[in-house]
């Protein structure tokens, strides 16, 4: 049998953020053996006020965050590296690598996640089902779970599980406060 951890947790919107469209949002995760994720985010509000990107070739690209998409950050407690994963409802995504707080950006190589999006009254689901990269596949990690949601009119809200002080910053330590232990087939 597969030895699996599963956490859900709510998200916070930040508090300088317009948040009058969006009413609460939710994470669930399921962390199996050898690092593979299904991460479940789940938005309640006004969803025809949303600025949903229009599904389309599910390819890498840059920027996501300027539009609505949904985010992972993640690395180990003892170590101030760590990867950015962005999600967007149009199926694109994008990965990196930091070798600290906002230094040493590269591109990750992995492979691309599965996202799948489902909307109704009220409601929408995004699904991401990824792997970690190897460097976190067998580690404990902190994960700080994101979203930055846009409108149609231009307002953006910003939603995590923890805030620094200030602007929203998703790539700050405070932004990890979930630790996912690391699973083994067992």
């Amino acid at each position: 049998m597969a030895n699996i951890s599963m956490t859900e947790t709510v998200l916070q919107c930040h508090p300088l953020s317009e948040k009058g469209f969006v009413d609460a949002l939710a994470v669930h995760v399921d962390r199996a053996e050898a690092g593979l994720l299904q991460i479940k985010y789940t938005l309640h509000g006004v969803i025809d006020e949303i600025h949903l990107p229009e599904v389309t070739q599910p390819e890498r690209t840059d920027e996501l965050w300027k539009d609505t998409c949904f985010e992972l950050f993640c690395g180990r407690a003892d170590d101030g590296s760590y990867v950015e994963f962005n999600f967007a409802p149009s199926g694109r995504w994008a990965a990196y690598a930091f070798t600290g707080y906002r230094e040493g950006m590269t591109e990750l190589a992995c492979a691309p996640p599965q996202i799948n999006c489902t909307a109704g009254a009220g409601i929408f689901e995004m699904t991401v089902t990824m792997d970690l990269p190897e460097s976190l596949r067998t580690a404990d990690v902190m994960a700080g779970f994101s979203a930055v949601i846009a409108d149609k009119d231009g307002r953006t809200a910003y939603w995590a599980l923890a805030h620094p002080p200030g602007k929203a910053d998703f790539h700050h330590k405070d932004c990890f406060p979930l630790q996912l232990e690391a699973r083994s087939a067992a």
